[in-house]
């Protein structure tokens, strides 16, 4: 049952093949057997996901089901879940069980689907390898000497390995879309505001994103079906009509015009992953879509706009992490001050405080225009850049990632070198738009993703097209070879 995706277990349990229960314990023991090569879960949620199960099993009884009643995910470990603790991936919040369910945990609870558990991840989302997490490095299951990406790793591995079928991630510069590319798997960044990020813990609130993450674009819809939708309670959080993600799976893609950013196959590119995405254009060159070339003139400044924008924005929200109110305090302080300065010191790990010095740094009085100012202009003019290829095409196709996956500790002591990891995703954050991941290849034996960016609120359109291409290819269907 492990290998099928979310769409075709929902098919077996609609026809009474197996039951949540049985279907949930299957995963379970799949987490206990197999996860210790991979720390891919923090907290697993055996009891509780059991007794979801029964209840799953019990509506469908009642013929109360639907498409995603009694399938079990995982929630990345940022979300707040009433009585399980919410980590987000630090010793700060080690302590902390959130008192409510984020609007998105609520959302999946009511369609029925049931918690496996946390999954591990960078630091308060803060990494592109998943190295930075207080509980230790997630592996890649592809190859448990790689990283699997970052922040979203733990719940990239955990899809890949079949530890479950499904997870949620947050995406901040490429938090759902690297770590789905480096593991093989089908990862989508929703618009800005479509996903509510109430019970989110916030890294940067202008760019952290909710989304699904799974085999297949179809199984991305599903769980974007449950996902989706205004909520009063998120300020950011935009009024608008929902679409079905599934009605429109399998349309032509005639007539369908794709952009390949120049700037995107440029120098640091790696050779395979460039012919893995060159092969898979002419994919969808077959299927009916016409190609040509499109420039984004100002992609090279996403990356050092992004790096101020957001530690800035970290600055300002991890502020709240003092010792004082919940989360780790620090033993027999002597003064507030001391309380204050070892709590956080103590609490944080070496990449948050390195953020949190820049952000802090780039606000202060004196430098603000020099640094953050400028960054939001020159966030706008890459705005201005998509603007202007969305005038000429549909969808922007180019790589996610400029390399495989790296080896543990490969970058570790070199931040920026870290931070070019995510150079081709963190653009679509800083406009705010929609951006797709999805297997399209392999590279030295590990996967290569395919990224696909449309214009605002065009998921339909990017995953219908990804269903596509993945219906005349077989990528999506590779699973470990550890891990079968």
């Amino acid at each position: 049952m492990h290998l099928k995706t979310i769409a075709e277990l929902s098919r077996g349990l609609a026809a009474g093949e197996f039951s949540s229960v049985e279907l949930t314990r299957g995963f379970l023991e799949r987490i206990e057997r197999l996860d210790g090569q991979l720390n891919s879960f923090i907290t697993v949620t055996a009891e509780s996901a059991l007794a979801a199960a029964a209840d799953a099993d019990a509506r469908r009884a009642a013929g109360e089901a639907g498409p995603l009643t009694g399938i079990p995910i995982a929630h990345k470990d940022i979300f707040c879940t009433e009585g399980v603790r919410t980590s987000c991936g630090s010793r700060m919040l080690d302590n902390f069980v959130a008192p409510y369910n984020a609007t998105v945990v609520e959302r999946m609870a009511a369609a029925g689907c049931v918690m496996l558990g946390k999954t591990n991840m960078d630091e308060f989302a803060m990494g592109s390898s998943n190295e930075t997490s207080y509980y230790g490095p997630v592996r890649n299951p592809w190859d448990t000497d790689r990283v699997p990406g970052g922040s979203s790793g733990g719940s990239a591995a955990a899809v890949a390995a079949r530890l479950a079928p499904g997870a949620t991630g947050t995406d901040t510069g490429g938090s759902i879309r690297q770590p789905a590319a480096l593991t093989g798997l089908t990862g989508l960044k929703p618009t800005y505001g479509r996903v509510s990020r109430w019970g989110m813990i916030a890294f940067a609130s202008s760019l952290d994103q909710g989304g699904p993450i799974a085999a297949s674009a179809e199984d991305a819809a599903l769980l974007l079906n449950a996902m989706a939708g205004f909520d009063p309670r998120d300020s950011t959080s935009i009024d608008r009509a929902v679409p079905d993600y599934t009605a429109h799976l399998g349309e032509s893609l005639e007539g369908l015009r794709i952009g390949l950013p120049k700037e995107y196959f440029g120098a640091g590119l790696d050779p395979e992953v460039a012919a893995a995405v060159h092969a898979a254009v002419r994919e969808f060159e077959a299927l009916g879509a016409s190609v040509r070339e499109v420039s984004l003139p100002n992609s090279h400044l996403a990356v050092p706009a992004y790096y101020v924008v957001a530690p800035a924005e970290c600055s300002s929200n991890l502020s709240r992490f003092d010792g004082v109110r919940y989360g780790y305090r620090c033993e027999a302080p002597r003064d507030l001050e001391d309380l204050y300065k070892r709590s956080r010191g103590e609490g944080f790990g070496a990449e948050v405080k390195r953020r949190i010095m820049i952000g802090t740094y780039a606000l202060s009085a004196g430098y603000y225009d020099a640094y953050y100012l400028k960054a939001q202009q020159v966030r706008r003019l890459i705005s201005d850049d998509f603007r202007r290829a969305f005038g000429e095409v549909d969808v922007l196709l180019g790589p996610t990632a400029p390399t495989p996956a790296f080896r543990l500790g490969e970058k570790t002591d070199d931040p920026v070198t870290m931070y070019l990891s995510d150079i081709y995703t963190i653009a679509v954050n800083l406009a705010g738009l929609p951006g797709l991941s999805l297997p399209a290849g392999f590279a030295a034996g590990l996967p290569v993703g395919l990224q696909m960016i449309g214009d605002y609120w065009s998921e339909a359109r990017l995953l219908n097209a990804a269903h596509r291409y993945q219906q005349a290819t077989d990528w999506h269907r590779r699973a470990p070879a550890a891990f079968r």
